[in-house]
């Protein structure tokens, strides 16, 4: 590819890379482990199957950045942006993304396994069909996000913004949703627990006896 950096290898398991400018580099299907990245651009980076085991990427920028059938298990990816990134097929298993940005981002498919999406910026993000049963997105940003036929049960959505989000079809049972903007939801097809039922009721002003 043009622009590439392919002679910048990888580093080694356990190293410590701050503020380095890792842009174009090509490690397509590299394996890292216990790596820690602080500051660092990986602007317009290969990092299509990049394996990760225990890495942190904290305050770094992936912009453009192609990371489609990436595998992370145990990372954390701390106040990252993502803008233009592609994340297609990408598996997340037991992940922090707190704090991160994902403007103009390709996030699905993805698997999402026990992971922390909170205080994320999610603006407008297609997540449609799915499974972020149990996960954390308190305080995240979810305005205009795409969330239809998701499964949502037992998240932790506390106080996340959800104005503008599409949410037909679905499945918020047992999620936490606390200072939920319930009046300027469109609820088709989804499905309730009691308590938010009672929420949403009170939201239109009702009196729950």
């Amino acid at each position: 590819m043009p622009g590439s950096r392919p002679h910048v290898r990888p580093p080694e398991d356990g190293a410590e890379v701050t503020d380095a400018d890792l842009s174009s580099v090509d490690w397509w299907g590299a394996e890292l482990e216990g790596v820690t990245f602080t500051r660092c651009r990986f602007h317009d980076a290969d990092l299509t199957e990049l394996v990760t085991r225990r890495c942190v990427f904290d305050s770094c920028v992936l912009t453009g950045v192609r990371m489609s059938g990436s595998r992370h298990r145990g990372s954390a990816f701390l106040s990252c942006r993502f803008d233009r990134a592609r994340l297609i097929d990408v598996v997340w298993d037991g992940c922090k993304l707190t704090g991160s940005h994902f403007p103009g981002a390709t996030l699905r498919p993805l698997t999402s396994t026990d992971c922390d999406w909170s205080w994320t910026s999610l603006r407008g993000a297609d997540l449609s069909g799915t499974d972020l049963s149990g996960q954390r997105f308190r305080e995240a940003d979810l305005t205009d996000a795409d969330l239809r036929e998701c499964d949502l049960t037992g998240a932790d959505l506390d106080r996340a913004r959800m104005q503008g989000a599409k949410l037909r079809g679905a499945d918020l049972r047992g999620a936490a949703t606390e200072a939920w903007p319930w009046r300027g939801l469109e609820l088709t097809g989804v499905r309730l627990d009691l308590p938010q039922a009672v929420q949403l009721a009170q939201a239109h002003g009702a009196r729950v006896e």
